[in-house]
């Protein structure tokens, strides 16, 4: 009858085993990376920064002749910022992106990008970010033994969104129930402004809008129109209010454990795609505000100066210079101008 099932499994076997062997020895290395680094994230597959981080690594594995391989893992698939956060420091996970805001429990100074009516436009925000202000933020992370790349990852201004009534001027928010992140700095802005803020987890956020918890809420473009918030307000003021943006992390051991020459691809890699991801920001909030307005949402530019006015005569400004401290603060100064 020929071979038994056994030994036609130990041919199958063999015949593998000296496929292996005859394979060329280049071959089997490139399929080995001397450096494998998984990169987590919070956003979706189709965000810019991780269409842009395909590329990267791609470029990267090909420049380093597949020495160096960069494993993305989206949409908190290694679980929640905090966890991930913790992970990056034992070094569970290599690189991270997180925003400046909630890196803030770990490295105060990192949310200062988010003071409020700071920047007025992208310009600012990049002679700020890309210079001394960015600098001064790299260095109070690294005490934390991490590693911050110089170009931070745009995630764009901040709108507010409502159900009753356009926001024209500081005056509108008084009494207005606004729904926040759980943050001090956003609590302490909107309560200088005199309105009610409430603070509710994101995934609520339609809910509340839904049942009037809250008469509005603070998002970039993107935001809004993925979670679908145009259902539920009429109006979105482009108050420009914060800007946030995301800074790519390394942990220190790992990015110290990589050979210059492959270091040096790595950084110029991430850094370049960080560039090309600001780009396509600018342009998605353009074509989402067109999406949003043909959606029924009325769009209206109010003038910022009188916020910024509101905030230092609240004393808002004064208070988080203190919680900053007066070199922080100088350098923020020097980008944007007087605030406090």
């Amino acid at each position: 009858m020929g071979f038994s099932r056994r030994s036609l499994l130990k041919t199958t076997a063999a015949s593998a085993v000296l496929g292996g062997l005859g394979a060329p020895l280049v071959a089997r290395a490139a399929q080995q990376p001397e450096f494998s680094y998984k990169f987590a994230n919070n956003l979706p597959d189709t965000h810019p920064l991780n269409v842009r981080a395909r590329e990267m690594a791609a470029a990267i594995k090909t420049e380093t002749n597949g020495r160096f391989e960069l494993q993305i893992f989206p949409n908190n698939q290694l679980g929640a910022d905090t966890d991930v956060l913790s992970q990056l420091r034992s070094g569970g996970v290599e690189f991270f992106t997180m925003s400046g805001l909630i890196l803030a429990i770990l490295v105060p100074a990192a949310s200062i990008n988010g003071m409020g009516f700071a920047f007025p436009d992208y310009p600012s925000v990049w002679k700020a970010m890309d210079g001394d202000l960015g600098a001064y933020v790299r260095k109070e992370i690294a005490k934390a033994n991490i590693v911050a790349f110089e170009k931070i990852w745009d995630n764009g201004f901040r709108q507010t969104t409502t159900s009753t009534k356009p926001i024209t001027g500081p005056a509108d928010f008084k009494g207005f129930k606004i729904r926040v992140p759980v943050s001090p700095l956003w609590t302490s802005m909107f309560k200088a402004f005199e309105a009610a803020p409430a603070s509710i987890n994101f995934n609520e956020v339609y809910s509340a809008l839904q049942t009037k918890i809250v008469e509005g809420q603070e998002n970039p473009l993107a935001l809004i129109s993925t979670a679908k918030l145009y259902e539920v307000q009429k109006y979105c003021s482009l108050t420009n209010h914060m800007w946030d943006g995301y800074w790519f992390l390394a942990n220190r051991r790992a990015l110290d454990a990589l050979p210059a020459d492959v270091r040096a691809i790595v950084e110029k890699n991430v850094n370049a795609a960080a560039l090309k991801a600001r780009t396509d920001t600018e342009k998605l909030n353009a074509t989402v505000r067109e999406d949003l307005t043909a959606k029924g949402l009325a769009f209206n530019q109010p003038d910022l100066a009188p916020f910024r006015d509101k905030l230092r005569a609240a004393g808002f400004y004064s208070e988080w210079k203190r919680k900053y401290g007066d070199e922080a603060w100088s350098i923020l100064e020097k980008s944007v101008g007087k605030l406090s």
